[in-house]
């Protein structure tokens, strides 16, 4: 059960709130390729995006290289719900 969970660092299952270059909040689960929609704010693990993630903690700063270029996101809160 991921609620039991608790800890500093983005792990597989965790709700990452991030805060993007214009301080738009964002939020996104790490889950299964199965269970990914980004859509829905679930993303697979082998993402690009998710493997810049994990292990991170809260007030760390990542860099993301998308299509449209590079993307920087600060990690503003870390849950398992």
């Amino acid at each position: 059960d991921p609620a039991t969970l608790s800890g500093d660092k983005i792990i597989f299952g965790a709700t990452v709130s991030l805060l993007d270059e214009n301080d738009k909040p964002i939020k996104y689960q790490i889950v299964g390729q199965t269970e990914a929609d980004a859509n829905k704010g679930r993303i697979s693990y082998s993402s690009p995006l998710a493997r810049a993630l994990i292990g991170k903690q809260v007030g760390d700063e990542i860099e993301v290289t998308v299509p449209s270029g590079e993307k920087f996101y600060l990690v503003d809160k870390i849950e398992f719900i």
